[in-house]
Protein backbone atom coordinates (compact mmCIF):
# COMPACT_ATOMS: atom_id res chain seq x y z
CA UNK A 1 0.00 0.00 0.00
CA UNK A 2 1.26 3.53 -0.86
CA UNK A 3 2.18 5.44 1.85
CA UNK A 4 0.39 8.16 3.55
CA UNK A 5 1.95 11.62 3.53
CA UNK A 6 2.82 13.48 6.74
CA UNK A 7 1.54 17.06 6.82
CA UNK A 8 4.20 19.14 7.82
CA UNK A 9 4.46 20.55 11.39
CA UNK A 10 2.80 23.48 12.17
CA UNK A 11 4.68 26.17 13.02
CA UNK A 12 4.59 27.98 16.27
CA UNK A 13 3.56 31.80 15.72
CA UNK A 14 5.78 32.65 18.64
CA UNK A 15 8.78 31.53 16.31
CA UNK A 16 9.01 34.16 14.20
CA UNK A 17 8.96 34.48 10.60
CA UNK A 18 10.54 31.70 8.90
CA UNK A 19 8.89 32.01 5.00
CA UNK A 20 8.87 34.96 3.09
CA UNK A 21 6.74 34.14 0.50
CA UNK A 22 6.38 35.88 -2.52
CA UNK A 23 7.27 39.21 -0.46
CA UNK A 24 9.70 41.31 -1.90
CA UNK A 25 13.11 41.90 -0.76
CA UNK A 26 12.00 45.40 1.36
CA UNK A 27 9.10 44.02 2.93
CA UNK A 28 10.37 40.55 4.04
CA UNK A 29 13.71 42.60 5.41
CA UNK A 30 11.46 44.84 7.17
CA UNK A 31 9.16 42.02 8.86
CA UNK A 32 12.61 40.52 10.07
CA UNK A 33 13.69 43.97 11.86
CA UNK A 34 10.00 44.46 12.79
CA UNK A 35 10.74 40.85 14.82
CA UNK A 36 13.34 41.92 16.41
CA UNK A 37 11.47 44.47 17.88
CA UNK A 38 8.61 42.49 19.10
CA UNK A 39 11.05 40.61 20.89
CA UNK A 40 11.80 43.50 22.76
CA UNK A 41 8.42 45.03 23.85
CA UNK A 42 7.45 44.32 27.12
CA UNK A 43 4.03 42.33 27.45
CA UNK A 44 0.85 44.20 28.66
CA UNK A 45 0.34 44.59 31.94
CA UNK A 46 -2.70 45.11 34.51
CA UNK A 47 -0.62 48.33 35.71
CA UNK A 48 -0.99 49.94 32.28
CA UNK A 49 -3.58 52.58 32.05
CA UNK A 50 -4.23 51.52 28.37
CA UNK A 51 -5.52 47.93 30.19
CA UNK A 52 -7.48 48.95 32.44
CA UNK A 53 -10.48 46.84 33.29
CA UNK A 54 -9.18 44.37 30.13
CA UNK A 55 -7.29 41.42 30.28
CA UNK A 56 -3.76 41.41 29.11
CA UNK A 57 -2.98 37.52 29.28
CA UNK A 58 -5.23 38.03 26.36
CA UNK A 59 -1.85 38.98 24.36
CA UNK A 60 0.26 35.32 25.19
CA UNK A 61 0.24 33.97 21.82
CA UNK A 62 2.47 30.94 22.96
CA UNK A 63 0.13 28.24 22.05
CA UNK A 64 -1.22 29.69 18.59
CA UNK A 65 0.01 27.77 15.78
CA UNK A 66 0.97 29.24 11.86
CA UNK A 67 -2.14 26.92 10.12
CA UNK A 68 -1.98 25.14 7.18
CA UNK A 69 -4.18 25.48 4.67
CA UNK A 70 -7.95 24.84 4.66
CA UNK A 71 -9.32 21.86 3.95
CA UNK A 72 -12.54 23.15 2.50
CA UNK A 73 -11.50 25.91 0.38
CA UNK A 74 -14.52 25.61 -1.82
CA UNK A 75 -17.37 25.33 0.80
CA UNK A 76 -15.69 28.91 2.72
CA UNK A 77 -15.88 30.28 -0.92
CA UNK A 78 -19.15 29.78 -1.26
CA UNK A 79 -20.29 30.93 2.03
CA UNK A 80 -18.26 34.03 1.53
CA UNK A 81 -21.15 36.19 -0.05
CA UNK A 82 -22.23 38.51 2.20
CA UNK A 83 -23.61 41.27 0.50
CA UNK A 84 -24.43 39.48 -2.89
CA UNK A 85 -23.61 42.11 -5.98
CA UNK A 86 -19.97 43.85 -5.04
CA UNK A 87 -17.25 46.07 -6.97
CA UNK A 88 -14.40 42.99 -6.03
CA UNK A 89 -14.59 40.21 -3.52
CA UNK A 90 -11.74 38.52 -2.04
CA UNK A 91 -11.34 35.42 0.44
CA UNK A 92 -8.26 34.43 2.40
CA UNK A 93 -8.57 31.31 4.75
CA UNK A 94 -5.75 30.59 6.92
CA UNK A 95 -3.45 33.62 5.58
CA UNK A 96 -3.57 31.80 2.19
CA UNK A 97 -6.06 34.09 -1.05
CA UNK A 98 -8.81 30.86 -1.57
CA UNK A 99 -9.98 33.22 -4.17
CA UNK A 100 -10.51 36.39 -5.87
CA UNK A 101 -13.29 38.23 -8.11
CA UNK A 102 -11.48 41.01 -9.87
CA UNK A 103 -13.26 44.37 -10.62
CA UNK A 104 -15.01 45.10 -13.90
CA UNK A 105 -12.98 46.42 -16.71
CA UNK A 106 -14.32 49.91 -16.62
CA UNK A 107 -13.74 50.02 -13.20
CA UNK A 108 -9.86 48.42 -14.07
CA UNK A 109 -9.50 51.11 -16.81
CA UNK A 110 -10.56 53.44 -14.97
CA UNK A 111 -7.85 52.96 -12.98
CA UNK A 112 -9.20 51.29 -9.64
CA UNK A 113 -6.66 48.54 -8.11
CA UNK A 114 -7.41 46.01 -5.74
CA UNK A 115 -5.61 42.84 -5.41
CA UNK A 116 -3.62 40.87 -2.84
CA UNK A 117 -1.22 43.02 -0.35
CA UNK A 118 2.16 40.47 -1.14
CA UNK A 119 1.49 41.34 -4.96
CA UNK A 120 0.78 45.02 -4.03
CA UNK A 121 4.04 45.54 -2.29
CA UNK A 122 6.00 44.95 -5.58
CA UNK A 123 3.73 46.17 -7.97
CA UNK A 124 2.97 49.60 -5.99
CA UNK A 125 6.37 49.63 -3.91
CA UNK A 126 5.71 53.58 -2.68
CA UNK A 127 2.44 53.36 -1.93
CA UNK A 128 2.96 50.52 0.57
CA UNK A 129 6.23 51.63 1.87
CA UNK A 130 4.31 55.16 2.29
CA UNK A 131 1.16 53.82 4.35
CA UNK A 132 1.62 50.48 5.50
CA UNK A 133 1.52 50.74 9.14
CA UNK A 134 2.59 54.29 9.07
CA UNK A 135 1.13 55.43 11.94
CA UNK A 136 2.33 54.92 15.96
CA UNK A 137 0.15 51.95 17.59
CA UNK A 138 -0.59 54.35 20.39
CA UNK A 139 -3.47 52.73 22.15
CA UNK A 140 -1.91 49.67 23.88
CA UNK A 141 -1.66 47.01 21.89
CA UNK A 142 2.25 48.05 20.02
CA UNK A 143 3.76 44.58 20.35
CA UNK A 144 0.80 42.74 18.55
CA UNK A 145 1.00 45.41 15.68
CA UNK A 146 4.90 44.21 15.94
CA UNK A 147 3.86 40.67 15.76
CA UNK A 148 1.44 41.41 13.07
CA UNK A 149 3.89 42.86 10.66
CA UNK A 150 6.53 40.53 11.68
CA UNK A 151 4.02 37.51 10.62
CA UNK A 152 2.00 35.52 8.13
CA UNK A 153 0.01 38.27 7.43
CA UNK A 154 -2.50 38.64 4.28
CA UNK A 155 -4.65 40.51 2.62
CA UNK A 156 -5.71 42.92 0.36
CA UNK A 157 -4.52 46.53 -1.10
CA UNK A 158 -6.97 49.07 -2.35
CA UNK A 159 -6.36 51.76 -4.74
CA UNK A 160 -9.11 54.12 -5.97
CA UNK A 161 -7.60 56.56 -8.21
CA UNK A 162 -8.46 60.37 -8.13
CA UNK A 163 -12.09 61.22 -8.82
CA UNK A 164 -13.46 57.98 -9.43
CA UNK A 165 -16.69 56.75 -7.85
CA UNK A 166 -16.81 53.16 -7.07
CA UNK A 167 -20.92 52.78 -6.39
CA UNK A 168 -20.44 49.17 -5.32
CA UNK A 169 -18.71 48.25 -2.23
CA UNK A 170 -15.29 45.63 -2.44
CA UNK A 171 -15.80 42.50 -0.13
CA UNK A 172 -13.38 40.65 1.81
CA UNK A 173 -13.66 37.65 3.56
CA UNK A 174 -11.20 36.28 6.58
CA UNK A 175 -11.36 32.99 7.74
CA UNK A 176 -9.54 31.25 10.02
CA UNK A 177 -9.81 27.64 10.49
CA UNK A 178 -8.52 24.46 13.01
CA UNK A 179 -7.87 24.79 16.23
CA UNK A 180 -5.22 27.34 17.98
CA UNK A 181 -4.83 28.32 14.32
CA UNK A 182 -3.54 32.22 13.92
CA UNK A 183 -4.59 34.56 11.60
CA UNK A 184 -3.20 38.05 10.84
CA UNK A 185 -5.42 39.97 8.32
CA UNK A 186 -4.65 43.21 6.72
CA UNK A 187 -6.42 46.15 4.69
CA UNK A 188 -4.94 49.16 3.42
CA UNK A 189 -7.02 51.41 1.34
CA UNK A 190 -5.56 54.21 -0.36
CA UNK A 191 -8.23 56.64 -1.87
CA UNK A 192 -6.78 59.63 -4.10
CA UNK A 193 -8.17 62.97 -4.09
CA UNK A 194 -12.25 63.65 -5.07
CA UNK A 195 -12.40 59.29 -5.07
CA UNK A 196 -15.48 57.26 -3.49
CA UNK A 197 -15.60 54.18 -2.29
CA UNK A 198 -16.89 51.35 0.11
CA UNK A 199 -14.94 48.37 1.95
CA UNK A 200 -16.33 45.74 3.81
CA UNK A 201 -14.09 43.36 5.63
CA UNK A 202 -16.28 40.35 7.12
CA UNK A 203 -13.89 37.88 10.00
CA UNK A 204 -15.23 34.78 10.55
CA UNK A 205 -14.39 31.00 12.12
CA UNK A 206 -15.10 28.13 10.01
CA UNK A 207 -15.48 25.79 13.45
CA UNK A 208 -15.81 26.64 17.09
CA UNK A 209 -12.48 25.80 17.77
CA UNK A 210 -10.07 28.32 19.84
CA UNK A 211 -8.50 30.76 17.50
CA UNK A 212 -6.02 33.41 17.64
CA UNK A 213 -6.06 36.88 14.86
CA UNK A 214 -4.21 40.13 15.03
CA UNK A 215 -5.63 42.19 12.20
CA UNK A 216 -4.71 45.46 10.97
CA UNK A 217 -6.67 48.10 8.98
CA UNK A 218 -4.73 51.18 7.32
CA UNK A 219 -7.09 53.97 5.33
CA UNK A 220 -6.18 56.96 3.95
CA UNK A 221 -8.30 59.50 2.55
CA UNK A 222 -6.75 61.99 0.38
CA UNK A 223 -8.17 65.54 -0.31
CA UNK A 224 -12.16 65.60 -0.98
CA UNK A 225 -12.36 61.93 -0.47
CA UNK A 226 -14.71 59.02 0.76
CA UNK A 227 -14.55 56.14 2.35
CA UNK A 228 -16.99 54.25 3.90
CA UNK A 229 -15.38 51.50 5.64
CA UNK A 230 -17.00 48.43 7.83
CA UNK A 231 -15.61 45.75 9.67
CA UNK A 232 -18.08 43.24 10.83
CA UNK A 233 -16.27 40.41 13.00
CA UNK A 234 -18.14 37.08 13.84
CA UNK A 235 -15.19 34.94 15.13
CA UNK A 236 -16.15 31.99 17.10
CA UNK A 237 -16.94 32.33 20.80
CA UNK A 238 -14.10 30.34 21.67
CA UNK A 239 -11.55 33.13 19.56
CA UNK A 240 -9.18 35.60 20.69
CA UNK A 241 -8.89 38.73 18.57
CA UNK A 242 -7.10 42.22 18.22
CA UNK A 243 -8.04 44.69 15.50
CA UNK A 244 -5.91 47.66 15.22
CA UNK A 245 -7.14 50.73 12.84
CA UNK A 246 -5.25 53.59 11.59
CA UNK A 247 -7.11 56.20 9.65
CA UNK A 248 -6.24 59.32 8.20
CA UNK A 249 -8.55 62.05 6.66
CA UNK A 250 -7.46 64.65 3.98
CA UNK A 251 -8.84 68.43 3.21
CA UNK A 252 -12.18 68.37 3.23
CA UNK A 253 -12.19 64.38 3.11
CA UNK A 254 -14.11 62.26 5.34
CA UNK A 255 -14.61 58.88 6.51
CA UNK A 256 -17.25 56.69 7.64
CA UNK A 257 -15.73 53.56 9.76
CA UNK A 258 -18.68 51.20 11.50
CA UNK A 259 -16.89 48.85 13.68
CA UNK A 260 -19.30 45.31 14.30
CA UNK A 261 -18.19 42.83 17.12
CA UNK A 262 -20.43 39.83 17.72
CA UNK A 263 -18.34 36.73 18.57
CA UNK A 264 -14.75 36.38 20.00
CA UNK A 265 -14.41 35.65 23.37
CA UNK A 266 -11.70 38.51 23.89
CA UNK A 267 -11.63 41.12 21.47
CA UNK A 268 -10.20 44.21 21.38
CA UNK A 269 -10.32 46.75 19.02
CA UNK A 270 -8.21 49.88 18.72
CA UNK A 271 -9.11 52.72 16.70
CA UNK A 272 -6.69 55.92 15.78
CA UNK A 273 -8.10 58.44 13.44
CA UNK A 274 -6.54 61.93 12.52
CA UNK A 275 -7.62 65.06 11.16
CA UNK A 276 -4.81 65.79 9.17
CA UNK A 277 -6.19 68.88 6.83
CA UNK A 278 -9.25 71.24 7.64
CA UNK A 279 -12.90 70.51 6.46
CA UNK A 280 -11.75 66.48 7.11
CA UNK A 281 -14.18 64.43 9.57
CA UNK A 282 -14.10 60.99 10.93
CA UNK A 283 -17.36 59.04 11.75
CA UNK A 284 -16.37 56.36 14.20
CA UNK A 285 -19.39 54.13 14.96
CA UNK A 286 -19.90 50.75 16.28
CA UNK A 287 -22.61 48.49 17.26
CA UNK A 288 -21.38 45.67 19.38
CA UNK A 289 -22.72 42.60 21.16
CA UNK A 290 -21.35 40.70 24.47
CA UNK A 291 -23.02 38.09 25.79
CA UNK A 292 -21.86 34.43 27.80
CA UNK A 293 -18.47 35.36 28.74
CA UNK A 294 -17.26 37.55 26.08
CA UNK A 295 -15.12 40.32 26.78
CA UNK A 296 -15.10 43.15 24.43
CA UNK A 297 -12.52 45.90 24.95
CA UNK A 298 -12.68 49.36 23.02
CA UNK A 299 -9.65 51.82 22.46
CA UNK A 300 -10.14 55.42 20.70
CA UNK A 301 -8.42 58.20 19.99
CA UNK A 302 -9.77 61.50 17.96
CA UNK A 303 -6.41 62.77 17.06
CA UNK A 304 -7.54 66.63 15.45
CA UNK A 305 -4.30 67.92 13.95
CA UNK A 306 -5.63 70.89 12.12
CA UNK A 307 -8.21 73.96 12.81
CA UNK A 308 -11.73 73.27 11.70
CA UNK A 309 -12.00 69.58 11.37
CA UNK A 310 -14.86 67.70 13.22
CA UNK A 311 -15.39 64.44 14.12
CA UNK A 312 -18.28 62.05 16.04
CA UNK A 313 -18.38 58.72 17.69
CA UNK A 314 -21.12 56.64 18.54
CA UNK A 315 -20.55 52.78 19.77
CA UNK A 316 -23.50 51.56 21.16
CA UNK A 317 -22.78 47.86 23.17
CA UNK A 318 -25.76 45.72 24.27
CA UNK A 319 -24.45 42.96 27.33
CA UNK A 320 -26.24 39.74 28.17
CA UNK A 321 -25.49 36.93 30.38
CA UNK A 322 -21.92 37.51 31.71
CA UNK A 323 -20.81 40.05 28.98
CA UNK A 324 -18.32 42.73 29.69
CA UNK A 325 -17.27 45.58 27.59
CA UNK A 326 -14.49 47.81 28.35
CA UNK A 327 -14.17 51.76 26.62
CA UNK A 328 -11.46 54.12 27.15
CA UNK A 329 -11.57 57.04 24.45
CA UNK A 330 -9.90 60.28 23.80
CA UNK A 331 -10.67 63.64 21.73
CA UNK A 332 -7.08 65.29 21.10
CA UNK A 333 -6.70 68.62 19.89
CA UNK A 334 -3.38 69.67 19.35
CA UNK A 335 -2.45 73.09 19.78
CA UNK A 336 -3.22 75.76 17.16
CA UNK A 337 -6.44 73.18 16.01
CA UNK A 338 -9.36 75.84 16.54
CA UNK A 339 -12.53 75.62 15.66
CA UNK A 340 -12.53 71.70 16.25
CA UNK A 341 -16.05 70.49 16.53
CA UNK A 342 -15.57 66.89 17.95
CA UNK A 343 -18.53 64.17 19.60
CA UNK A 344 -17.70 60.88 21.62
CA UNK A 345 -20.62 59.49 23.31
CA UNK A 346 -20.95 55.47 24.28
CA UNK A 347 -24.20 54.11 24.99
CA UNK A 348 -24.53 50.58 26.99
CA UNK A 349 -27.70 48.01 27.20
CA UNK A 350 -27.68 46.00 30.07
CA UNK A 351 -29.65 43.23 29.41
CA UNK A 352 -29.06 40.67 32.37
CA UNK A 353 -27.87 41.32 36.15
CA UNK A 354 -23.89 39.46 36.02
CA UNK A 355 -23.06 42.01 32.64
CA UNK A 356 -21.13 44.82 32.96
CA UNK A 357 -19.89 47.91 30.92
CA UNK A 358 -16.86 50.30 31.72
CA UNK A 359 -16.47 53.20 30.03
CA UNK A 360 -13.84 56.08 30.54
CA UNK A 361 -14.34 59.24 27.39
CA UNK A 362 -11.83 61.70 27.73
CA UNK A 363 -10.66 65.36 26.77
CA UNK A 364 -7.38 66.65 26.13
CA UNK A 365 -7.62 70.06 24.98
CA UNK A 366 -4.60 72.51 23.75
CA UNK A 367 -6.64 75.09 21.25
CA UNK A 368 -9.04 77.71 21.97
CA UNK A 369 -12.39 78.14 20.20
CA UNK A 370 -13.32 74.24 19.65
CA UNK A 371 -16.55 72.71 20.54
CA UNK A 372 -15.97 69.19 22.29
CA UNK A 373 -17.95 66.87 24.00
CA UNK A 374 -18.28 63.44 25.17
CA UNK A 375 -20.71 61.31 27.35
CA UNK A 376 -21.41 57.66 28.63
CA UNK A 377 -24.80 56.80 29.52
CA UNK A 378 -25.99 52.78 30.58
CA UNK A 379 -29.11 51.54 30.98
CA UNK A 380 -31.42 49.01 30.97
CA UNK A 381 -34.62 48.24 28.70
CA UNK A 382 -37.61 50.54 29.43
CA UNK A 383 -39.95 48.37 31.62
CA UNK A 384 -42.64 51.06 30.16
CA UNK A 385 -42.06 50.19 26.41
CA UNK A 386 -41.46 46.62 27.30
CA UNK A 387 -44.58 46.48 29.22
CA UNK A 388 -46.82 48.50 26.22
CA UNK A 389 -45.51 45.39 23.61
CA UNK A 390 -46.05 42.65 26.43
CA UNK A 391 -49.60 44.05 26.52
CA UNK A 392 -50.00 43.30 22.78
CA UNK A 393 -49.56 39.98 22.82
CA UNK A 394 -45.42 39.68 21.64
CA UNK A 395 -43.80 37.27 23.59
CA UNK A 396 -40.79 38.68 26.77
CA UNK A 397 -37.94 38.00 24.14
CA UNK A 398 -39.30 39.35 20.84
CA UNK A 399 -40.45 42.23 22.77
CA UNK A 400 -36.91 42.70 23.96
CA UNK A 401 -35.55 41.79 20.90
CA UNK A 402 -37.46 44.43 19.01
CA UNK A 403 -36.60 47.04 21.86
CA UNK A 404 -32.58 46.43 21.63
CA UNK A 405 -32.59 46.50 18.02
CA UNK A 406 -34.45 49.77 17.75
CA UNK A 407 -31.53 51.04 20.48
CA UNK A 408 -29.06 49.59 17.76
CA UNK A 409 -30.90 50.93 14.75
CA UNK A 410 -29.77 54.80 15.94
CA UNK A 411 -26.21 53.72 14.90
CA UNK A 412 -26.56 51.56 12.06
CA UNK A 413 -28.95 54.51 10.26
CA UNK A 414 -25.87 56.17 9.85
CA UNK A 415 -24.43 53.93 7.04
CA UNK A 416 -25.57 54.99 4.19
CA UNK A 417 -25.39 52.04 1.84
CA UNK A 418 -28.72 50.69 1.97
CA UNK A 419 -27.69 46.62 1.19
CA UNK A 420 -24.80 47.06 3.76
CA UNK A 421 -27.18 48.77 6.43
CA UNK A 422 -29.61 45.66 5.73
CA UNK A 423 -27.08 42.94 5.71
CA UNK A 424 -25.02 44.38 9.13
CA UNK A 425 -29.06 45.01 10.48
CA UNK A 426 -29.83 41.38 9.86
CA UNK A 427 -26.54 40.13 11.37
CA UNK A 428 -27.17 41.91 14.78
CA UNK A 429 -30.62 40.47 15.05
CA UNK A 430 -29.61 37.19 14.79
CA UNK A 431 -26.68 37.45 17.33
CA UNK A 432 -29.04 38.81 19.74
CA UNK A 433 -31.58 36.53 19.70
CA UNK A 434 -28.79 34.25 20.72
CA UNK A 435 -27.71 36.15 23.25
CA UNK A 436 -31.37 36.48 24.64
CA UNK A 437 -32.29 32.71 24.87
CA UNK A 438 -33.12 31.93 28.31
Amino acid sequence: MPKTATPAPLVPLAQGPADDGGWPAWFAESRRLVWEEFQRLPMPSPKDELWRFSDPKAATIERFVVPGPVSDAASLVGRSSGLGECAARFVFGNNRLLAATAPAADLIAAGLVVMPLEEAAAAHADLVRDHFMARETKLGSAKLAALHRAGPLNGVFVRVPENLHVALPIEVFHWVAGENSAVLPHTLVVCGRGSRATVVDCFRSADDAPAFACGVSDLVVEDGARLDYAAVQQWSLSATAFHINSTTVGRDGSCLGMQVNLGGRFVRAESYSRMAGEGARSDMLAANIAAADQLIDQRTYQDHAVPRASSDLLYQNALAGRGRTVFSGVIRVEPGAHQTDAYQKVRNIVLSDEAEANSMPGLEIEADDVRCTHGATTSQVDESELFYLLARGIRPEAARQILVMGFFNTVLDRLPDENLRGHIAGLVEKRLADALKP
